[in-house]
C-alpha cells in the first residue's frame, strides 16, 4: 500500500513542480486508495481517504472513474464542513467535468472554487487549461467549418463551369 500511496503523492506533486497538464491517476493507485478507505480505523481517517480516493477517480483518464469520483464528491458536497474543504470540493468536480469535456460546468465549478481562494494555483492552472482548450476547440471548429465553407464553394465552382461549357457547345 505504501508503494500506491508514494505514486499518488508522486501524480499530485506534479501540480506544484509547475506542470501544465493535470496529474492522471491509474488503476493501482486508485485500487490503493480503495483499500486505505476500507482499512480506515475511524471517521476522520476514512473522510481523508475518502477524499484521496475522489482525487485519483476524478484525475484517471476511465471515464467511469471520473463519473465516479464526481457521484461520490456531489454526493459529500453538502457534508463539506470549512471552507478549505469546500474549495476541494468544487476543484476537483471542477476537475472531473474538465477531464469528461463539460467545460462549462467546469468553468462554472472553477469560478465557484476562486471566489472561496482567488490565486489558488491549482486552480488557476486548471482554469487555464480550460482557457487553452476552449481556445483549441473553437479553432479547430472554425478551421472544419471554413474547410466546409471552402469544399462547398469548390464543388459549386464545378459546377458552374461544368453548366456553363455545356451551354456553350
Amino acid at each position: 500500500m505504501d508503494g500506491h500511496v508514494g505514486q499518488f503523492f508522486e501524480s499530485v506533486s506534479s501540480i506544484f513542480r509547475g506542470s501544465d497538464t493535470l496529474p492522471v491517476c491509474d488503476r493501482d493507485i486508485i485500487a490503493g486508495c480503495e483499500t486505505e478507505v476500507a482499512e480506515a480505523a475511524n471517521e476522520e481517517q476514512k473522510n481523508d481517504s475518502l477524499m484521496r480516493l475522489s482525487w485519483a477517480l476524478v484525475h484517471s483518464r476511465q471515464p467511469e472513474d471520473v463519473n465516479r469520483g464526481i457521484g461520490m464528491l456531489e454526493a459529500s458536497f453538502g457534508k463539506s464542513n470549512s471552507p478549505l474543504q469546500t474549495r476541494e470540493k468544487l476543484y476537483l468536480l471542477a476537475v472531473g467535468h474538465y477531464r469528461n469535456g463539460d467545460y462549462t460546468r467546469s468553468r462554472e465549478l472553477l469560478e465557484r472554487c476562486l471566489e472561496v481562494q482567488p490565486h489558488w494555483r491549482q486552480a488557476l492552472t486548471l482554469e487555464r487549461l480550460l482557457e487553452e482548450k476552449t481556445k483549441r476547440d473553437g479553432m479547430i471548429g472554425m478551421a472544419i467549418v471554413t474547410g466546409a465553407f471552402g469544399l462547398v464553394g469548390l464543388v459549386a465552382g464545378g459546377i458552374i463551369a461544368a453548366a456553363s461549357s455545356s451551354r456553350k457547345k
